[in-house]
């Protein structure tokens, strides 16, 4: 084989490369259908790199890694404390304090880039028990992205008040002073933090001028604001740390505004899912409710992806996620229900963690399950899972670390070997 760029194919075995389609149900010998995607899903179609491998078992299948005592004089260049390429995973978590509020009640999970580089994404969780009375908080490093598990909160921001439940989204940008107040009970959730280009909705591109979000179910709020000459505190975030100040009054005294730079909400129940109506599993990328392109065409700084209900109707296809090592880094959280590539052990509440060129995909369970299924349209229920994927490896911080998962890597243990001829 010849040529620089081209596209290839062959087989070692004859028969054992599927012909008209990348993701049968069964591959042939029970081969492991991967896809190695050394760009962006949708980098533009003369950079985008990648190749479908037909293998006895899965990159997946491996114990999880440790420091190599050989090659003494490779180093990395960077600084930093070494971080091992593994697969992470995290039940909910359970020992944020009782009696915190949105700020107190928050964990920073994954980063990414230093905030001053107004580049990458960071991830954290929240769980609250009370509500932001006489305190108000402000991001100077980056738009919050709020999605919320459990429990409906409300925030009153600058320009108004959003309710937002588990099911909705809201962003507040970068800058805008805001308070948490809770509707009862505990609230938990996640946070994308973004320092990049503001969020926005992806191109179409060949889907044409309508599906995935529409621009018109976005819901900013009306203007609101509270009179109270009392002691408040304001609490910023500002280079990666957080600052306070006392005021005198609320700092939520705005009485009329316009402009384009708002919060808003958005229901994901009203994300428009396209998928296949024939064969193959799409990228995730048709999953895509918001961006923030980076400097590079097709290579997101920041991408919100979600896992709605929808029909699976795919013909001869292994229908949950394939097996895949991404050029991306994917974290991903459950809203609710359950998430169709995991049989077990990913919870609403919970966090995993994919980081560049990680072997993932199905665990042993749900392979067999999808293996074997009659192939006739299925409607997935009850689920709501989304990803923050980025471009940047995502870094877990010394709390997120203590407290994974232990075994995560046996999620694609005992995979069977297929059998050659």
């Amino acid at each position: 084989m010849t040529g620089f760029g081209g596209q290839f194919e062959t087989e070692a075995v004859a028969g054992a490369l599927p012909k008209g389609r990348n993701s049968p149900q069964r591959p042939s010998y029970g081969l492991y259908a991967e896809q190695l995607s050394g760009s962006a899903f949708t980098a533009p179609r003369h950079e985008n790199r990648r190749s479908w491998l037909y293998r006895m078992r899965p990159t997946a299948d491996h114990r999880p890694f440790e420091p190599f005592g050989g090659a003494r004089l490779f180093s990395a260049a960077s600084g930093e404390a070494p971080l091992a390429p593994n697969r992470l995973r995290w039940d909910p978590l359970n020992d944020l304090p009782d009696g915190t509020d949105f700020v107190d009640g928050m964990a920073t999970m994954l980063a990414t880039r230093d905030p001053a580089e107004l580049i990458g994404v960071n991830v954290h969780i929240y769980r609250a028990t009370r509500s932001m009375d006489r305190r108000v908080f402000a991001n100077a490093d980056g738009e919050m992205l709020v999605i919320p598990q459990e429990g409906e909160i409300e925030l009153f921001t600058e320009m108004g008040r959003l309710r937002v439940a588990p099911g909705w989204i809201a962003l507040v940008p970068r800058g805008v002073r805001f308070r948490v107040m809770l509707g009862g009970g505990v609230a938990r959730g996640y946070v994308a933090e973004n320092f990049g280009s503001p969020f926005r909705l992806p191109e179409l591109g060949p889907i044409g001028s309508n599906g995935l979000a529409n621009a018109r179910d976005f819901e900013t709020p009306v203007a609101s604001y509270e009179d109270r000459d009392e002691p408040f505190e304001l609490v910023q975030k500002s280079l990666g740390h957080l600052w306070t100040t006392h005021l005198d009054h609320s700092p939520l005294d705005v009485v009329a505004w316009h402009g384009n730079y708002v919060p808003w909400r958005y229901e994901l129940a009203r994300f428009n899912t396209i998928g296949t109506v024939s064969f193959d599993h799409p990228d995730p990328s048709i999953f895509t409710v918001l961006t923030s392109p980076s400097e590079t065409p097709g290579r997101a700084n920041a991408d919100f992806v979600i896992f709605p209900p929808r029909w699976m109707v795919g013909e001869d296809t292994f229908r949950p996620p394939w097996f895949h090592r991404n050029v991306m880094s994917e974290a991903m959280g459950l809203i609710h229900g359950d998430y169709d590539a995991k049989a077990e052990g990913f919870r609403p509440g919970g966090l995993s963690l994919h980081n560049i060129m990680s072997g993932h995909g199905p665990d042993v369970e749900s392979w067999r399950k999808a293996s074997g299924a009659e192939l006739k349209p299925v409607k997935i229920e009850g689920t709501m899972a989304f990803m923050v994927e980025t471009c940047w490896p995502y870094r877990p911080t010394s709390y997120a670390l203590e407290h994974a998962q232990p075994d995560y890597d046996q999620a694609w243990a005992d995979f069977p070997k297929a059998k050659m001829p």
